[in-house]
């Protein structure tokens, strides 16, 4: 749509109509000086962009190539085989989401949307039980430096901040992040919006390819503005799939390559021999770098050599 020669782009349009422009009428009753009211510098958004917290992952060398950690704003796929760590992954954010801002986390809360029935709350609990832990002995230095704060978090207390959906088909997948929306606007306080994993029911139930594209078009869209309009993290969770490459047979993140292009950063997760690592697969704006890391009792951790394909639970 055009307005006086002017292209409107969507974000645009968002803003023009949030300002209480409703119809295409009014729309289009806006002056190009109207229009430019929509527009950022790029030296605010790169302003913004330096203010953002980023969510720990508990490891030091995988929060280094992610830039510090999981970036608000910002839509990451993460993918790996069975065993490699990507559910631990999820539940450690959903904790780590909820550090007090005074410790460098977000003080904020967790929506967890279960596809495969993968989390284990028990799992969980010990996690939040090790966080706290870390906390505490965090603020024990602050305290050396003179800049202690209060921790009266317990581990009951971060597992009642994670909000959890279990889904069973993918029209109930389809259906919560709809309702998503409405959801965060109640509870201004989640900062991560975790899908684990967005692959599942969509490789289960579909015969229909064309229509599989068009709903994860749409979800991912969904899941995108959410986090540009709650300043929160999405972190979806992929499976992996053969693909014939170059005269062979070699895994591959599901759902194709147009997919691909649904998610800001994309993290695949491997195994190299006994070690866990994490490559930053695509990224607008970090580089290309791999990381080892270690799913311990605590959860994730850095990489140690008695950390090695633990049994947990």
């Amino acid at each position: 749509m055009e307005v006086g020669r002017l292209p409107i782009s969507a974000s645009q349009r968002g803003k023009l109509i949030r300002a209480g422009y409703t119809t295409l009428s009014s729309l289009s009753s806006l002056s190009p000086s109207d229009l430019a009211r929509g527009a950022q510098t790029a030296w605010d958004m790169l302003h913004e962009e330096q203010l953002l917290r980023r969510i720990t992952t508990s490891c030091a060398d995988l929060d280094n190539i992610l830039g510090g950690g999981i970036n608000c704003k910002e839509v990451t796929e993460i993918g790996g085989v069975p065993g490699i760590g990507k559910t631990q992954l999820g539940i450690q954010l959903a904790v780590n989401v909820q550090i007090p801002v005074d410790l460098g986390g977000l003080g904020g809360k967790a929506v967890y949307i279960d596809t495969e029935g993968s989390f284990m709350v028990e799992r969980a609990l010990q996690i939040a039980e090790a966080s706290v832990l870390d906390m505490v002995e965090y603020n024990d230095l602050l305290r050396k430096e003179h800049r202690k704060c209060q921790v009266n978090l317990k581990p009951n207390d971060l597992l009642e901040s994670i909000y959890y959906f279990r889904i069973c088909s993918y029209t109930e997948q389809m259906a919560v992040i709809s309702y998503l929306d409405k959801f965060i606007s109640a509870h201004k306080d989640v900062k991560i919006v975790i899908v684990d994993s967005v692959t599942f029911h969509f490789r289960q139930d579909f015969e229909d390819l064309a229509l599989r594209t068009r709903l994860l078009s749409g979800m991912a869209l969904k899941l995108m503005n959410l986090a540009k309009t709650y300043n929160l993290a999405v972190v979806i969770f992929n499976q992996v799939t053969t693909k014939y490459m170059e005269g062979s047979f070699q895994l591959a993140l599901a759902l194709g390559d147009s997919w691909s292009h649904s998610c800001t950063n994309r993290v695949i997760l491997y195994w190299n021999g006994d070690d866990r690592y994490a490559f930053i697969d695509k990224s607008p704006s970090l580089r290309s770098a791999s990381a080892p890391f270690s799913v311990t009792g605590k959860g994730i951790r850095n990489s140690a050599s008695n950390h090695k394909r633990i049994k947990l639970m």
